[in-house]
């Protein structure tokens, strides 16, 4: 027999009558609270006289105590309002406490015949749902219901022991009053927790998942305390909790788990309803009620309704939990509250025969944010002309509320209410409507701006400049958010009797410290620790700031009274508008404290930018703000022209943070011989190669044939980005004709690459008697910036094996947020379109929006870039099944000519239909362990080439000789090319390989002998060898007296012997199709002894006839 949760108020049954069940309702079938009894029989058992008699007698005694406090209070001689007042507040408790009991009872009933009563509704008893019937927002988990109902009892045991061990003590000992306080029942009940839908969010980030849990839970829970010094008993029997719960996996790294944790918070506040027992009972009294769940709702507000959010690491050392736990918000959006029309009249006079008017006034609530305005008298029309900020973390999910009430001096009345998700306001940019209200009549008008969070100060003046044109109340605009991440506190000093000598009468104690901060007259506090000198906080902070030019951060560390300062902290914001990414992260030395007293801290600030093209500034700062009241056009002035779409991408904070590694295979050595002949009688050697696996992609190195010594000396790049737990995955393979025998395998943890930024080792194989590799990393962080372009490319070309595809000098990312205006399929109907992102061999695909002309993908995608300045970004636009809707072809050469080296707009499709929103960064590959030698230039070296070395950014770890290595073009001081041309060559001797490379550029004003142009190619000889193993040609180029070829060739051989050779160099064509004969155009013989090797500039040489082949 399932009893209802309010049975333990009332005494408990006699055996007599424990066979009859309360009445049930009328639609529910009469077995839904009975159990036939089999060993009853037919006849039900009468009761006996005794027990009528008993039962007669203990109904008398009850009602007779009813009279007990009558009695007493007439004995006392008390007024007969005492009674009245008595009796009154017991039947509020007695109402309130059977709403909640009903209410629960009424829960657990249709959580008990959900399936009954679905079926019956349907008219499909005891039937499934049908298979058309779906749901393609929220998804439902029965299958997850199952699990957590099978969880459910040992969660309970989970519970029971936390409490008891762990909450227990601890509320023991944060009192003496509460020495014997102890749970004495902890229960969660057989009524498990319910998810009645999951929704899982696509496009948001790819480095996280974001999952909303639609959780009910009716529990029959009872948790019992008891301090027993005063006979004191309290408990919770019985609650509802019903809301939307977004869990969000992040970061997703690259071992197991998967998941580095875990991120749990309710978007908007649960509803919630307890049924409480013992002393707690008062709690039920009218007044009290509302009041302590008001109460409940703000604790699990401030621990798990946004901003807040609870956070399960799932891995050790997981770097920036703070942030994980308060990650920067999204945005930020301007509410500006301008007026109300047509609200309805509440105020009525003389018992309602003369209708008034109202007070208005205005709630506006974004999560845990909430605003009021001024109250209006007597008007049905107000205008209020507020301002105000509000932090947006979740989009989408958060939604901005705004509710309309009438002034009163008991309570206000409701005049309606309008809701709005801010995922509308971010893709519109800016909004400004009349907004219906619900549950009322009339329309509040609101205008709504998205600010974008700049990661620079570059538009922080004009930001400023138009704050000041704003006339904004109650408080002025804010030009920028300041996010104060605060870890930990090192060495605070010790507390002494001298400030608690009550407490302390000799010695000194360990602080309970915590810490104020402060920014003009809006203050903030952390959490108190106690009985420590190095506490840990992690707690983050936020403020707006009016500007950050003259505003200061005021840290004050403080002892738990508030009343001794263990240290101090002042730092003027100006800081961070010069460091990178607006961004400090470190250690602060505190003063007025011990000499190694210091304060952990990361501040982020933020530029708040009303992202439009459509910005217009005020002509001068005190002319009337444009939410000047007077105007009757809400439209004159405002700080942004309605726009149709946003005008620039919103990307989120991870775009264009990746990083390239650089792999350098170069050789192994005591490889493990695994070639056996004459049925292994004779032991043979290996024939190695090396396989590379790293962030989801794969590389495998040539085979060298028999050598336990391998050398590759080969180069792999791949985009990674910084998530932990990453790791390089290096496998030696010997190749066979069947199956493939392995030689030792090692791994590298990306964390140590990226942190130190080059890595040169050999690395001992595992799980073989024998062998190492040499690998040498290193990580290139893209630089937005083209001063140091060509120097890129040279140095690529000097470094660049034979073997290897040609290094990257750049790295594209492209995020590609949405389009519109594509054309109807058929003339009438929206197509399902996709987009391909093209750069070389690389193509990334979207994904596909159903039926729209307008989709939003909201991806992004990084290439590699090996010559920047000729590739281009191809975008294809097509429709799933229908075809191509338009396309775009975007040279590079434009972003690098942008500021920034990125492009972020709209960009017409070249069929003139459809338009897409794409933001292009071009990010710049420096290596700063090129292997190039580092020389010093003499000042009259200097002096000579002005031109070449000004204005080009200093290097540090390549040679300076570098600055000079200017394509063929672009050197303003040249000689002019004598009678047979000029060949253009780099010649440098790579001592890290010990080898000599070569690197035909390009030749110009090559002689002409025929009437058509020659078809020119190279030929390289290392003299005085003239056998094949020496000699080297470039490809052909056809018709041409200027060919470009950019080829590089490599000799193995000591520098000792390179420097005891000639590089003989004939530029020559093909006299015919049908002939072999080839025409010599010119030749010129370079004598390596005479050559800087270690510089390894380009240079032009002139051409000489055969005769006479000196150099230039």
């Amino acid at each position: 027999m399932e009893r209802s949760p309010g049975d333990d108020s009332s005494p408990s049954p006699s055996p007599v009558e424990q066979p009859s069940a309360p009445s049930d309702p009328p639609d529910q079938p009469p077995t839904a609270h009975t159990k036939p009894n089999p060993s009853s029989g037919n006849q039900p058992a009468a009761p006996s006289a005794a027990g009528e008699a008993l039962a007669v007698l203990s109904s008398f005694g009850r009602r007779l105590l009813v009279l007990v406090p009558v009695y007493l209070a007439g004995a006392i001689g008390l007024s007969v309002g005492f009674v009245l007042f008595g009796l009154a507040l017991y039947l509020g408790w007695r109402r309130v406490r059977d709403k909640k009991e009903r209410s629960l009872r009424v829960a657990r009933q249709l959580l008990d015949d959900e399936e009954q009563l679905t079926a019956k509704t349907l008219y499909m008893s005891h039937r499934e749902l049908p298979a058309w019937v779906s749901f393609p927002d929220v998804e439902k988990a029965e299958w997850l219901n199952k699990i957590v109902a099978q969880v459910w009892p040992f969660l309970g045991q989970y519970m029971e022991k936390l409490l008891a061990e762990t909450v227990a003590p601890a509320v023991r000992g944060s009192n003496t009053h509460l020495q014997t306080f102890t749970f004495t029942r902890v229960e969660l009940g057989e009524k498990p927790l319910r998810i009645l839908g999951v929704k899982v969010h696509t496009g948001q980030s790819k480095q996280q998942i974001l999952l909303d849990l639609n959780i009910s839970y009716v529990g029959d829970v009872q948790i019992d305390v008891e301090v027993k010094k005063y006979f004191c008993k309290a408990g919770v029997k019985g609650m509802q909790l019903h809301g939307v719960l977004r869990v969000i996996l992040e970061p997703l790294i690259g071992d197991l788990p998967i998941v580095g944790a875990v991120s749990m918070f309710f978007i908007r506040r649960p509803t919630l309803d307890i049924n409480w027992t013992g002393m707690t009972n008062l709690l039920d009294i009218p007044g009290l009620s509302s009041l302590s769940d008001t109460m409940i709702m703000d604790s699990i507000a401030a621990f798990l309704v946004l901003p807040n959010r609870l956070l399960v690491p799932l891995v050790p050392d997981l770097q920036d939990v703070a942030q994980l736990r308060s990650p920067l918000p999204r945005g930020i959006i301007r509410i500006h509250l301008l007026a109300a029309r047509r609200l309805s009249s509440k105020d009525k006079y003389v018992k309602g025969l003369i209708e008034g008017k109202s007070d208005p006034y205005a709630l506006v609530r974004v999560g845990t944010q909430t605003f009021c305005s001024r109250v209006i008298n007597e008007e049905l029309n107000p205008q209020w002309g507020e301002t105000y900020e509000v932090i947006v973390h979740e989009v989408p999910g958060q939604e901005i509320e705004v509710e309309v009430f009438d002034k009163d001096p008991d309570k206000d009345d409701f005049l309606g209410r309008m809701k709005l998700d801010v995922g509308k306001v971010l893709q519109a940019g800016v909004l400004d409507d009349w907004f219906p209200l619900q549950g009322g009549q009339g329309q509040v008008h609101l205008r709504l701006e998205w600010l974008s969070l700049l990661p620079d100060a570059e538009k922080l003046e004009e930001v400023l400049q138009w704050n000041r044109g704003i006339s904004s109340r109650p408080e002025p605009p804010s030009a920028a958010i300041l996010a104060v991440y605060l870890d930990r506190a090192q060495d605070l000093p010790m507390v002494t009797s001298e400030f608690y000598p009550l407490q302390l009468k000799k010695g000194n104690k360990e602080p309970n410290p915590m810490v104020q901060l402060s920014i003009q007259d809006v203050t903030q506090e952390s959490k108190a620790l106690y009985s420590t000198n190095c506490p840990v906080w992690e707690e983050a902070f936020r403020f707006f700031l009016q500007d950050p030019r003259s505003q200061e951060l005021d840290v004050q560390v403080k002892d738990d009274s508030r009343a001794l300062t263990l240290g101090a902290l002042t730092l003027p914001l100006a800081r961070l508008l010069t460091a990178p990414e607006l961004t400090l992260d470190q250690w602060f030395q505190l003063s007025s404290s011990g000499p190694n007293t210091r304060l952990y801290m990361k501040l982020v600030m933020r530029i708040l930018y009303l992202d439009s093209s459509e910005l217009r500034f005020p002509a001068m700062p005190d002319s009337p703000g444009p939410w000047d009241l007077d105007n009757e056009n809400p439209q004159i002035g405002s700080s942004v022209d309605i726009p149709p779409r946003p005008c620039h991408t919103t990307p989120d904070s991870h775009f264009g943070t990746e990083n390239v590694l650089r792999i350098h295979v170069l050789e192994a050595q005591d490889l493990i011989a695994k070639d056996r002949f004459l049925g292994g009688l004779v032991k043979g050697k290996s024939d190695p190669y090396v396989k590379l696996k790293l962030a989801g992609r794969s590389f495998r190195s040539r085979v060298i044939r028999e050598d336990l010594n391998p050398r590759w000396n080969e180069v792999f790049e791949v985009i990674v980005t910084s998530i932990p737990g990453q790791e390089l995955e290096v496998e030696v393979f010997d190749k066979d004709l069947d199956k493939d025998d392995f030689l030792g395998r090692c791994k590298v943890s990306l964390t140590t690459v990226l942190n130190s930024g080059f890595l040169d080792e050999w690395l001992t194989l595992e799980d073989v008697p024998s062998g190492r590799l040499h690998l040498r990393l290193e990580r290139l962080s893209p630089r937005p910036t083209a001063a140091e372009l060509e120097e890129v490319l040279q140095v690529n070309s000097l470094i660049q094996t034979q073997k290897s595809a040609e290094l990257a000098a750049a790295l594209l990312s492209v995020y590609l947020e949405r389009a519109e205006d594509l054309p109807l399929r058929k003339g009438t109907k929206p197509p399902s379109p996709y987009a391909t992102l093209t750069v070389g061999d690389a193509t990334h695909k979207t994904k596909t929006v159903a039926q729209t002309s307008a989709p939003i993908w909201d991806e992004t995608a990084s290439f590699l870039i090996r010559k920047p300045n000729s590739e281009s970004l191809e975008l294809q636009v097509r429709g799933e099944g229908t075809g191509a809707l338009g396309s775009l072809s975007l040279p590079l050469s434009e972003l690098l000519v942008a500021d920034r080296l990125c492009l972020d707009r709209w960009f017409t499709l070249n069929n003139g239909q459809g338009q897409v929103l794409l933001r292009a960064q071009l990010g710049i590959l420096v290596s700063q362990h090129s292997g190039v030698e580092a020389h010093s230039h003499s000042s009259s070296s200097l002096s000579e080439e002005p031109e070449l070395w000004g204005g080009l950014p200093h290097i540090t770890s390549s040679a300076p000789e570098l600055r000079q290595r200017l394509t063929h073009g672009d050197s303003p001081v040249e000689a002019p090319a004598g009678p047979l041309g000029q060949v253009k060559l780099t010649v440098w001797y790579y001592s890290e390989e010990r080898k000599l490379v070569s690197i035909v550029h390009s030749c110009r004003a090559l002689r002409q002998n025929g009437r058509d142009p020659p078809d020119p190619y190279v030929s390289l000889l290392l003299l005085p060898d003239k056998n094949r193993g020496t000699k080297r040609k470039t490809s052909q180029k056809k018709r041409t007296l200027n060919p470009e070829f950019n080829e590089r060739f490599e000799w193995e051989l000591p520098l000792d012997e390179a420097l005891r050779r000639k590089l003989d160099i004939s530029v020559k064509s093909n006299s015919s199709f049908m002939s072999r004969e080839r025409e010599l155009l010119g030749k010129v013989q370079l004598d390596l002894a005479e050559i800087d090797l270690s510089q390894g500039a380009a240079q032009w040489y002139d051409l000489m006839d055969d005769k006479d082949k000196g150099s230039s």
